[in-house]
């Protein structure tokens, strides 16, 4: 139980972490257009994370990207020792980005965690690494690494076509009076979208924990559940409202130096290209909610951003900037699994 505890707060600490970490997908193309001071921003941002909960549980009526987290990893390979890990990861991984400006993906780097541990404890107990994994579950989330941006950025771009072209004849003044008032829309729209695609990923973590400690424990209600993530939710009800509740909190802490890098850095934005930008981010985490798909909501404003930027000049977007920010994306599983696996050890080494 002491373990289990620990999972819990641990996965509280990563949402929290998750949150001022990524608060800038939220509220960076906002802020650099002033259309909000950076306080007034995060409050706007955090206020719409914790309201995706109600949208999750009402609307959609459950919690697709939870349960698809929960079942990244083949049940007979998740023990408490390996969540733990993943965890630590995670957080170590989070905490490396954000001190370095790096916007990354905080998805990517507790589902790699999550494999990485599991693969180390496999390896360590000689079982077959083939079944580890759930691919069925995982080829999308590698998929949209890729899709995420690239989807983010076309319909920011025909997005910020059309509006450009219903709005021709309109006074420049006029319309940024207009996509400044926008603005404050397609923000909470995202933010939404950016509150029910990261906190769900928490829930999943702990969900996966909790499940593996009662049917481990023989508690009969859970060993006989056809489906034990739903069952989760009902049981442990508290456990998603917090998770929004956390994520919430984090993005008011904010992540200045990751704003900088998403407002500024990559090209500049206007409140058009903010309403496109943050529109068509919003746009994306729906669609990938509705099949399940985690995905990062940092891939996908940064490819919206870039889709507003080609939209005057292909040399408006700063090409050398999101090289690197490419390249992070592609290390995070990687690296945050070899961190996973090492603190695997060290964890596994205790419990023995």
């Amino acid at each position: 139980m002491t373990l289990l505890i620990s999972i819990i707060v641990l996965a509280f600490i990563f949402d929290y972490i998750n949150g001022f970490h990524d608060a800038a997908n939220s509220i960076a193309t906002i802020v650099a257009t002033k259309v909000l001071t950076p306080f007034q921003a995060v409050l706007w941002a955090a206020f719409f994370n914790f309201m995706a909960y109600f949208i999750s549980l009402y609307i959609v009526g459950e919690f697709k990207i939870g349960n698809t987290i929960a079942k990244t990893v083949t049940e007979n390979y998740i023990t408490l020792e390996v969540i733990f890990a993943g965890l630590i990861a995670a957080i170590v991984w989070n905490l490396v980005t954000w001190y370095y400006g790096i916007p990354s993906s905080s998805s990517h780097t507790l589902i790699g965690g999550f494999m990485g541990a599991a693969l180390t404890h496999a390896y360590l107990t000689h079982d077959t690494l083939a079944g580890v994994i759930n691919m069925a579950k995982v080829i999308p989330i590698i998929l949209f690494i890729f899709v995420a941006p690239f989807l983010g950025m076309l319909i920011a771009y025909f997005i910020t076509v059309l509006i450009m072209h219903i709005c021709r004849k309109t006074t420049p003044h006029k319309a940024d009076k207009w996509f400044r008032k926008l603005q404050l829309l397609s923000s909470a729209l995202f933010s939404l979208g950016h509150g029910a695609n990261d906190a769900q990923k928490v829930m999943g973590i702990i969900g996966a924990a909790v499940i593996f400690y009662h049917v481990n424990a023989g508690d009969m209600d859970w060993v006989n559940s056809t489906d034990r993530f739903a069952y989760f939710v009902d049981q442990w009800g508290w456990v998603p409202l917090t998770s929004f509740i956390v994520i919430g909190l984090g993005t008011m802490s904010g992540g200045w130096k990751i704003v900088k890098t998403m407002g500024s850095k990559i090209t500049k934005v206007t409140s058009l290209e903010g309403v496109s930008a943050e529109t068509a981010g919003a746009v994306t985490l729906n669609i990938a909610e509705q099949f399940g798909i985690p995905v990062s909501t940092t891939h996908t404003i940064t490819g919206a951003i870039v889709g507003v930027g080609i939209t005057k000049r292909t040399s408006a977007v700063r090409w050398g900037v999101t090289v690197k920010l490419l390249w992070a994306w592609i290390l995070t599983i990687p690296i945050s699994a070899i961190v996973a696996g090492l603190v695997y050890l060290i964890v596994s080494s205790f419990t023995k």
